[in-house]
């Protein structure tokens, strides 16, 4: 590839000027800057790369006389000598003799090997209008005009030469240009007689030669010449690799190439993918280095080559759980990333896969130059950075990725997002979560063409839906790295599933354990005799109905084990307690210790973050064998298993679904370890009919929740539909509406009305609430349009559950008339999260003594928010109240409680052990409303936009305002509100002030403890 801006031409030239007779070669190619190639020795077959470095003290050009196997530049330097041999009247028909000599006689034999007897000259040109080129028909002594071309053309190692020109000419015939040439001159006349002393290849060659004087003094001439370039090439290349490696350079040199390429490629939608479909050859060593990743299954490339994607259509891929469908989505989000320079939006079901995807791609952002951003619990930026140079990739939850996508459409950068890839598809289908999804989805298909769309999913039925709603394509595979069987176990025998029998089931086997009576009251369902066969030598994951059954089965196998399953990697799980006991701040859970000396662990959502990550690690690494855990880890993170046992067919008290078992038994087999996986469910006599249905049923259809989550669905998309400017009339909204799920499905999901007549109901709804009203245009068409309201702006833009929102602003409101800020209970209170409060039961001994341990100013918080000391007093005591209390008031304040000690106590263990939760209960309740605040952060910044638009930028400016003004120029601002505002403001500027104060005090005191001082 010839670098940009020069061009390369060929032109002929007389025999006479030509200073060597070549054999016949393919003629050099101009080489590409990465990587050049020079002719093999024979001049036939394909070209061999070219060395990429070489720092020795040998001659790094060879029998090359220029870069890249092109003559052009010596032959400019022989013609310029040969105008200074005629300028002194030398014998050029003496200097042509010994040029042309035989090949036989040995001085240039290898170079004849090596060049072409074409006539032509390669010259490279770097202007249009000033390249030197030579004509046929030009004598051979060009003028001066010609003489200056030549040396504009050349570089400056060249040009060095030149400088030495007049005083070869002025001074005597030998005199010398380099300390090589000199040492070869001056060493003795042999060495100037002999022609041996100037070709390489000398040793071998023993014809002699007879030259008359002149003939030698011109051939040393033009040889010295040949050498002092060869030098001053040499010098200047080891000049310029002092401080940078020049493997480094190469390689950075070769990943722009390769993106440069990479770019060309996608654009044109070629089918030639590049190094590594299209992208560069260094994003196949780090999945390689990172993931152990060496080769693609034939699906993965399959599915990576299909003309949808390279017409970047949307697409829908669906894979049994295993089969290695996140792989093709990174290298779609890399190709999005590096080669199209959009951003990429991943959306994850789970706070902890969010983590893990952040953690596991950060390593590919920070080599190949892009940004890994987390949005999940109270992480994120709305809207996100614009970015001038890099390129970032969100990593979110469907509830940040839906808040990310708003602010992304209310600033008009939507278009910036050039990829969106939905994990779980079949989310969709989930409560409100699956509506808020829908929402996602719909406002990008409708705001953005530009925006590709990929979902993937291992448990898709009806997929012509999905297919309609995301305008996509559809690729599936039944592929699994590991052949999956699956068991169902009754009694003592276990059975095979097979579809293809009457009842679903074949007799496989039965159990070979011999059980004591003590130990078939404990273990009925013969737990133990199904993991013994499989642990410590390969693992075992155990599924349970709930989060006490997994402590209980942990523990109750251990205590059957045989003493020997103890020394396995008994110091690995010694370091494991330790850690454990790092993390709870000298504390580890009494189940675990007795657990973990035997490689078996619990997993659930009572663990603490840092808990759970610590067990995963020893479970992947082989330290543990067997995990009893919940539904929550087929859907979490990846930690597959040579067997997986379902303790019960139910998750909590609800039947089993397909769905469910489908995820479940999908971590059965690991690849690259297991021949077969196993998967065996657990039923008693009574299941067995419903289990027989389970296993032969197809998965569950996905529908659209939008109207059964009527506040998080429905009513919060036209909110925001409006809000966003989306659609701002009746005509707009239905528009918008049949690009949703909702609307391909609609004969199926509701038939008393149509989808026009649903719209028209939840924006009245909406208006009720005082979240959106009508403008009538006084324009002569009298339109109707739609216009949020501020509450309805702070609601959508927090991102508040529409059931929530009149309580959150009434609150704050409250506290905006009394709150109280001589501790954070009121504005912990103000920052509990309302859907947990339904979970809540408080245990109302410890409320009543965890008031009383509250001052005079913080119980007076608990009179304002509505509960007072009567009330805990009396539940404490087990008397009959008879005012009813709202549940969810005196429930949110109870949690309040818990997060306050946390901010005092900062040790979950302890603040877990004084409120008798789980310690995973009470961090989830600390990252609930970490998030929450987030959101009613959000929610109030409507007013601080106000007050900032209004001149009032600081907290001094508000300290410092008239209330009767902020009246006036804030709308929808009482009176009392304003002077609230002003004297909060001049509170907390009277706190600043003090704190300063007193660090300035700080600062200004001399200590006490001098060195050298009495």
């Amino acid at each position: 590839m010839a670098e940009p801006g020069l061009a390369v031409r060929r032109k002929s030239r007389p025999s006479s000027v030509r200073k060597r007779s070549r054999a016949s070669a393919q003629p050099s190619a101009v080489c590409s800057p990465v990587a050049r190639k020079r002719p093999s020795s024979g001049g036939e077959g394909p070209p061999t790369e070219t060395p990429c470095s070489n720092d020795s003290e040998e001659d790094m050009f060879g029998d090359y006389d220029s870069f890249c196997g092109n003559d052009s530049l010596l032959a400019q330097v022989d013609d310029m000598e040969h105008k200074y041999l005629q300028d002194k009247n030398m014998d050029i028909k003496a200097a042509e003799h010994i040029i042309l000599w035989n090949p036989q006689s040995g001085i240039h034999q290898k170079k004849q090997d090596h060049f072409s007897t074409s006539e032509s000259m390669v010259v490279l040109k770097t202007d249009k209008d000033d390249a030197f080129q030579m004509n046929e028909n030009e004598p051979v002594d060009s003028n001066q005009e010609s003489t200056e071309s030549i040396l504009d053309d050349l570089p400056s190692s060249q040009l060095l030469y030149f400088e030495k020109m007049d005083e070869l000419s002025s001074g005597s015939r030998i005199s010398l240009v380099s300390e090589r040439r000199n040492k070869c001159v001056n060493s003795s006349s042999d060495k100037i007689r002999s022609p041996s002393s100037f070709c390489p290849d000398a040793e071998h060659r023993n014809k002699p030669a007879d030259f008359s004087s002149d003939s030698k003094c011109d051939l040393l001439k033009t040889e010295s010449l040949k050498d002092h370039l060869k030098s001053a090439m040499t010098g200047n290349a080891k000049a310029q690799t002092l401080q940078v490696s020049k493997t480094k350079q190469l390689k950075e040199a070769v990943l722009s190439e390769e993106i440069c390429v990479a770019k060309k490629t996608i654009e044109s939608s070629s089918v030639d993918i590049g190094p590594f479909y299209g992208l560069p050859s260094k994003v196949k060593e780090l999945f390689r280095q990172f993931r152990g990743i060496e080769t693609l299954y034939e699906w993965q490339h399959d599915c990576l080559m299909l003309e949808s994607l390279q017409q970047r259509k949307n697409l829908i891929y669906s894979l049994p759980t295993s089969g290695g469908k996140t792989l093709v989505a990174e290298i779609i989000i890399l190709q999005e990333l590096l080669c199209r320079q959009k951003d990429v939006l991943m959306i994850l079901p789970y706070v902890a896969i969010v983590q893990e995807k952040v953690r596991g791609l950060s390593s590919f952002g920070i080599e190949l130059g892009f940004l890994v951003e987390e949005y999940a619990g109270s992480k994120g930026r709305f809207p996100p950075i614009k970015r001038r140079k890099k390129k970032s990739l969100y990593i979110a939850t469907i509830e940040k990725g839906h808040a990310l996508v708003n602010s992304l459409i209310e600033t008009e950068r939507i278009d910036d997002l050039g990829l969106v890839v939905v994990d779980e598809l079949h989310m969709l289908g989930e409560g409100s979560r699956g509506a808020t999804l829908e929402i996602t989805l719909a406002k990008i298909l409708y705001t953005s063409k530009n925006t590709q769309i990929i979902g993937m999913s291992a448990t898709l039925n009806n997929v012509g839906d999905l297919q309609k709603f995301l305008q996509a394509e559809y690729y599936t595979n039944n592929f699994r790295p590991v052949e999956l069987k699956e068991y169902v176990k009754i009694r003592d025998t276990i059975y095979a599933v097979d579809s293809k029998t009457e009842n679903g089931f074949t007799f496989s086997r039965l159990l070979n354990f011999k059980y004591s009576s003590n130990l078939e009251k404990a273990d009925p369902d013969h737990i133990i005799a199904l993991v013994t066969e499989v642990i410590p030598k390969y693992s075992c994951l155990i599924f349970c109905p709930t989060k006490k059954n997994c402590e209980n089965v942990a523990s109750m196998v251990c205590k059957y084990l045989k003493k020997d399953f103890r020394a396995h990697r008994e110091k690995e799980k010694q370091d494991l307690i330790k850690n454990l006991k790092n993390i709870g701040n000298g504390s580890v859970c009494p189940v675990l210790k007795q657990t973990i000396p035997f490689g078996i662990a619990y997993h659930h959502s009572g663990l603490t973050n840092d808990e759970r990550r610590s067990i995963e690690e020893a479970y992947s690494t082989g330290v543990l064998c067997l995990l009893a855990c919940t539904a929550t880890l087929a859907a979490g993170v990846n930690l597959p298993a040579r067997r997986v046992i379902l303790r019960a067919p139910y998750v909590a008290s609800d039947f089993l679904k397909k769905n469910q078992y489908k995820q479940m038994i999908g971590r059965a087999g690991r690849a690259g370890i297991d021949s077969a996986g196993e998967s065996i469910l657990i039923v008693q006599e009574k299941d067995k009919h419903l289990v027989q249905d389970l296993v032969n049923s197809p998965l569950e259809n996905c529908y659209s929740n939008l109207l059964l989550e009527l506040t998080k669905g429905m009513q919060s998309c036209l909110l925001s539909l409006v809000g966003l400017k989306i659609a701002v009339t009746h005509e707009e909204v239905n528009s918008f509406m049949c690009s949703t799920l909702l609307s391909v499905q609609q004969h199926l999901l509701f038939k008393e009305k149509s989808l026009s007549e649903i719209i028209k109901d939840g924006l009245e709804n909406l208006i009720e609430k005082g979240l959106l009203k009508r403008r009538i245009s006084e324009d002569h068409n009298s339109k109707c349009t739609l216009t949020i309201t501020p509450l309805g702006k702070a609601t959508y833009k927090g991102s508040i559950d529409l059931a929530y929102c009149n309580l959150l602003y009434r609150e704050l409101k409250k506290g905006l008339e009394g709150l109280i800020l001589e501790s954070n209970l009121h504005l912990l209170y103000l920052a509990t999260p309302y859907d947990m409060t339904s979970n809540c039961s408080p245990d109302w001994m410890i409320y009543l003594r965890q008031f009383n341990q509250l001052s005079a100013a913080e119980q007076k918080v608990a009179d304002i928010v509505g509960v007072p000391e009567s009330f805990i007093t009396k539940k404490a005591s087990g008397q009959a109240i008879r005012k009813n209390m709202d549940s969810a008031v005196v429930n949110r304040l109870y949690l309040s409680f818990v997060l306050y000690t946390l901010l005092k106590e900062t040790n979950i263990w302890s603040v877990s052990e004084k409120f008798n939760m789980s310690r995973g209960y009470v961090q989830n309740l600390l990252n609930s409303a970490a998030s929450f605040a987030s959101c009613v952060l959000h929610f109030c910044e409507a007013r601080a936009k106000q007050l900032y638009n209004a001149g009032y930028k600081t907290l001094a400016h508000l300290a410092n305002a008239n209330p009767e003004t902020l009246v006036k120029m804030i709308e929808h601002l009482s009176r009392r509100q304003a002077k609230q505002i002003v004297s909060s403001a001049k509170m907390l500027l009277s706190e600043k002030a003090e704190a300063l104060q007193e660090e300035v005090e700080e600062l200004l005191k001399v200590p006490t403890d001098i060195p050298g001082t009495y």
